[in-house]
């Protein structure tokens, strides 16, 4: 029996080119990593001198197998699960059940308007482009929202297109190849939506202040981050009806992160695992404050990414007290004992710190009190419309 082929789960966004690569809705794209083509992969780097690689779902399920030499890919099995699954077909299977209908692309909810004009458009199917970074709602919605629309039409079906964002020269090649010929056209200017189909917008989009939100503190230790997000935690549990969870640092370690040592391999995975938790809880409408050190940038990003897929709201707080300040503060002598070389990679000491460049807001809470140093925090969260607390309810002395 032959050895088990190296596993690697893609992103959605890859996990999409290869639904579409496999049912050759992007030919004459037939392979990852084409000269000039958008339609990428990108391995690990142990998996990089492994000529064939096993292509695997987020559970696990064998999709494909790649060969990393040329990029091709071979089927293996097809997704099976996934909101409304009955309507991804393949070109194929579209041009079995629909041809010689007009087509219709939509990355959004169709609007009145559209929908009038579309009235008279004869035998209709609704392409609808949920793919990673391509509609304007979650997939889920819009595919209810089309489906909607379609039951409002004379005569009109709704076709899932998995098409990630590449731009739009992609997305035209995709519709042209459903499409096979057959009629395309716009759905017309948009203006106001009603009925049902605003109720699933609405539900889908939440105004700022009732989307899932993710408040991630990150400075060095002792900057006074888990302060400053226990405060705020405080403030919003007191003067809103907002769900709200912790993923303080230690917390986690002891409860989500236990046996993970302090490694920059294990610190990385501790703030990942941190991330997954704070997107779960942001997809539900819920906030979650979080206040690692997570000190490098590439694994704020990676957080950043799961809490936007999850279509919830990402904001960071630099909290950016100077080194010397964290050390002044110092109650428990960890930097004292990080520069006689008795804790190794010591962030600030020994392993660096990426300072955010972009962060949502950046506090120094150097001879602040709590209260004072929050005020910066609250204050962008109402500039973003993402809550709205009273300045000085929470107390206390400086950090």
């Amino acid at each position: 029996m032959p050895p088990a082929l190296p596993q690697h789960c893609p992103t959605p966004g890859e996990l999409d080119d290869l639904e579409l690569l496999l049912n050759g809705a992007l030919a004459p794209t037939r392979a990852f990593n084409e000269p000039g083509s958008p339609v990428t992969l990108t391995l690990p780097p142990a998996l990089a001198d492994a000529p064939e690689v096993e292509l695997v779902d987020p559970e696990g399920l064998p999709l494909a197998t790649l060969t990393t030499a040329t990029g091709a890919v071979a089927p293996l099995s097809h997704p099976e699960y996934g909101p409304f699954r009955r309507l991804y077909l393949t070109p194929a299977q579209v041009r079995e059940r629909y041809a010689g209908r007009t087509f219709v692309p939509v990355d959004d909810a169709l609007y009145d308007g559209q929908l009038a004009e579309l009235a008279g458009a004869g035998p209709l199917v609704l392409l609808a482009l949920v793919g990673h970074g391509t509609p304007e709602l979650s997939a889920p919605a819009l595919l209810r929202a089309s489906l909607t629309a379609a039951a409002q039409l004379p005569d009109a079906a709704v076709v899932a297109v998995p098409a990630a964002a590449h731009g739009d020269d992609l997305l035209l090649r995709v519709v042209e190849n459903y499409a096979a010929g057959d009629p395309v056209r716009d759905a017309g200017p948009a203006d106001h939506h009603s009925g049902r189909i605003a109720e699933i917008v609405r539900h889908d989009q939440p105004h700022a202040d009732h989307r899932g939100l993710v408040l991630f503190f990150t400075g060095l230790s002792g900057s006074g981050k888990s302060t400053l997000a226990r405060a705020l935690m405080d403030r919003i549990l007191e003067q809103t009806d907002r769900r709200v969870t912790s993923l303080d640092g230690d917390v986690v370690r002891r409860h989500l992160s236990a046996g993970l040592t302090f490694s920059k391999e294990d610190r990385e995975t501790n703030i990942r695992r941190i991330g997954w938790v704070a997107a779960e809880i942001s997809r539900h409408g819920g906030i979650a404050v979080c206040s690692p050190i997570a000190p490098f940038a590439e694994t704020r990003e990676q957080v950043r990414t799961m809490v936007e897929d999850a279509g919830g709201a990402f904001f960071l707080v630099h909290v950016a007290t100077p080194l010397e300040e964290c050390e002044r503060r110092d109650r428990k002598g960890l930097y004292a004992r990080a520069r006689m070389g008795e804790i190794p990679e010591f962030t600030g000491i020994s392993s660096p710190y990426d300072e955010p460049v972009d962060p949502a807001v950046r506090v120094d809470t150097t001879g602040r009190t709590i209260d004072d140093a929050l005020g910066d925090v609250v204050a962008a969260l109402e500039e973003r419309g993402y809550l709205h607390l009273p300045r000085g309810a929470a107390g206390g002395d400086g950090p």
